[in-house]
This record gives structure tokens, sequence and C-alpha cells, in this order.
């Protein structure tokens, strides 16, 4: 079993908040936006991160990392990008993955609006965490925590870190 803690759209802001849940995962997983490097580097002292860039991301973070990440946590095959779109609305580019990859977990940022969606067409479970940094129109910043045992996606929960303009 694996507790995986997913964020996204951090634009250079690590919530001290996250930290707690940073420590309870086994997995770090960010869905891109990274902005300061520092924010992964931050998190790679404290646990394994699976990332991806985002469009507002630099240089370093695409040489880093990949625009697209595809691997197997546990039996479940996940795919991660940055602009992906949910079900019924997918990127070109996503979609194009989705039909070749056939991942059972779909995951994107970008939009800065929580969603957990399955889609049956595809069979797939779609996750966006929401914003957790303080750059962008969501009000709350969020995140999500999940485990993985075996091919069963499980005790999902979200995270509510306070609103974006302060630190209530």
């Amino acid at each position: 079993m694996k507790k995986i803690l997913l964020i996204s759209d951090t634009h250079g802001h690590l919530d001290e908040k996250l930290i707690k849940y940073i420590n309870q995962a086994d997995e770090v997983w960010h869905a891109g936006d990274i902005g300061d490097f520092s924010v992964v580097e931050k998190i790679k002292q404290l646990k394994p991160l699976n990332a991806v860039w985002g469009n507002i991301d630099g240089s370093k973070a695409r040489s880093e990392y990949k625009e697209d990440l595809i691997f197997t946590c546990e039996m479940i095959k996940v795919y991660i990008t940055h602009i992906g779109g949910y079900p019924g609305k997918y990127s070109k580019h996503a979609k194009e993955i989705i039909n070749i990859e056939k991942p059972d977990l779909f995951i994107c940022g970008h939009s800065h609006i929580l969603k957990v969606m399955y889609d049956k067409s595809l069979n797939l479970l779609h996750m966006n965490p929401g914003a957790a940094g303080i750059s962008g129109f969501h009000q709350v910043k969020t995140a999500l925590q999940f485990e993985i045992e075996g091919k069963e996606i499980k005790n999902l929960s979200v995270i509510e870190l306070g609103k974006r303009a302060g630190n209530g």
C-alpha cells in the first residue's frame, strides 16, 4: 500500500501546512506549475517525488521533469500531465495519450479547480487537486491525499490549506 499526496499549481509557494501531509505520505505527486524550484527541492528532502512541468515552469523544471509522466503505482497505471482537461473535455494532447496508454488514473492540474470524476467511457479515474499555491483565482488552497493498494484507490480526502490570499 502507498499513501499519496497529490498537489498542483504551487507557483513557487510551499504552504507550511503541507509539510505535515508530506510527512504522512509515502510519495508526493506534483501535477505542474511548480514555480520556484525550491518547492520541489524541499519536497524531495522529505519524500520521493513524481512531478511534471507546467506552463509557467522554466528551463530548470523542464530539464528535470517531463510534460507527461506515465508510471505504475502498485497495480494502478498513472498518467500525469499539467494541462489535461477532464472527462468529456480532455485536451487533444491528453486524449491522444489516454487512448494509447489506457491509464487507470489520469491526473492533471492547471485549472486551479479541484475535481475528482470517474470517466465510464474510458474506465479511468480523473483527479485534479486544485491549487496549493497563492497565485491564481482559486479561493482556497487545496490538495488531495489517497491510498493505492493493489488495483484499489481508497481513502481519498480533500485537504484544505486555508484561503489563497492569507494564512487562514
